[in-house]
């Protein structure tokens, strides 16, 4: 039988339009809309989305209201965004979050943007629903974090919850830990959040140790593989395939919600990860493929973080838009000439003249056995050791 990212039977949607790029914290801040702005370009170019004969169809990104916001977040959060002014104790004003005008209804589109993407699929006029503006996982509940004035994916996993979902499963692929969203259900045993990121040692926001899992009442819902610097595409994966699919065909969520910050390639300025896009486009394909076989394919795919704007991003969210229609692109297709003539002429850089960094992605499977020598190996035996019992999973390979 083939695989899923082969017979997908959709419908599929992103949420967007234009305006999303307004989340904008000025021209010095890394976290840049232009990546939003390129990566639409070059899918659109590329025929993923909006063209005739095009499987992921463009749909209207509504801005949330403040009762949705407040499923969440705190009412002094949403008042402090709101008047836009430096505030500590909310996070806001920082140089991750500095304050900027019309910061509140920029952030509440972003929110409202997937919202609307968690509706389609829990309602079921979508399969598969994408929101690349969106995963902005480190909002707490009181207090914007990282780049993050509110947290869109936790807002949509609660109104899953509000809406009748019994399990929901969370897997952040983020180079930074999903703390946000983990937080924010820690002790909600209807919510299963697994982050793979570089080790909380090394990275903001150092947490996500393998011990951290979950509250009292959640106990084993919370799984965080803390991963070396330096990991690659072989020793991503296999962490990954260590990991994920067992817990997910465990737990059997009713909706898989996934984070796809591409920041954890070997070119992005902030982390220190060594992935390729492909190797990036291989996790988008593993994660496709598991909501089919868990959920029955209810997927929400959301952005993140990536912060190599022209040279990673575009691209690595790009593949994730035509795997989410069900037409996953050839890593070997060529970026389109009108796609490298806008960055020349609106940024004055040179893009990528393919889709693919050259790389075949290939993982040793973990039931081969363990090196505990090795780092890698040893984050993902702690992962494994902490979490799989407490899903009646057995640790060892």
């Amino acid at each position: 039988m083939p695989p899923a990212s082969t017979m997908c039977p959709g419908p599929a949607v992103v949420v967007f339009d234009q305006s999303l790029t307004e989340y904008d914290f000025g021209a010095s801040h890394p976290m840049s809309p232009v990546r939003v702005d390129l990566t639409m370009r070059l899918a659109e170019s590329l025929g993923v989305v909006g063209a005739a004969g095009a499987r992921l169809v463009r749909v209207p990104a509504p801005v949330a209201t403040e009762d949705q916001i407040a499923r969440v977040h705190d009412a002094a959060l949403i008042e402090a965004v709101m008047k836009a002014e430096y505030d500590e104790a909310r996070g806001l004003g920082t140089d991750d979050n500095p304050v900027f005008p019309g910061m509140h209804r920029a952030a509440a589109h972003i929110v409202g943007a997937s919202v609307e993407a968690f509706r389609r699929v829990w309602s079921r006029e979508s399969l598969h629903a994408v929101n690349i503006a969106g995963g902005l996982h480190h909002a707490m509940r009181g207090r914007a974090s990282g780049f993050c004035i509110y947290n869109d994916v936790a807002v949509g996993i609660q109104q899953l919850l509000d809406q009748g979902a019994e399990r929901v499963a969370y897997v952040d692929v983020d180079v930074h830990h999903g703390d946000g969203v983990e937080r924010i259900f820690w002790n909600d045993p209807r919510v299963l959040t697994i982050s793979l990121h570089e080790t909380g040692q090394i990275l903001f926001p150092g947490t996500g140790f393998p011990n951290d899992l979950g509250g009292p009442d959640a106990l084993g819902t919370a799984v965080n593989v803390a991963l070396p610097p330096g990991t690659g595409d072989g020793g991503w994966l296999r962490a990954f395939h260590a990991v994920v699919p067992d817990l997910l065909r465990e737990f059997r969520p009713d909706v898989l919600v996934t984070q796809h910050g591409c920041d954890s390639h070997v070119e992005d300025p902030l982390a220190h990860l060594s992935l390729t896009v492909d190797g990036q486009r291989a996790a988008y394909l593993a994660l496709h493929d598991l909501a089919h076989e868990v959920c029955e394919g209810r997927w929400v795919a959301t952005g993140g973080g990536g912060y190599a704007l022209v040279e990673v991003v575009p691209r690595a969210w790009t593949h994730l838009l035509a795997i989410v229609g069900g037409s996953p692109l050839d890593p070997l297709t060529d970026t389109p000439d009108v796609w490298r003539d806008h960055v020349r002429t609106a940024l004055g850089r040179v893009a990528p003249y393919r889709m693919t960094d050259g790389r075949t992605p290939a993982y040793r499977d973990w039931r081969e056995g363990y090196d505990p020598e090795a780092w890698l190996d040893r984050a993902i035996h702690a992962t494994r050791m902490a979490a799989f019992p407490l899903h009646g999973l057995d640790p060892l390979p």
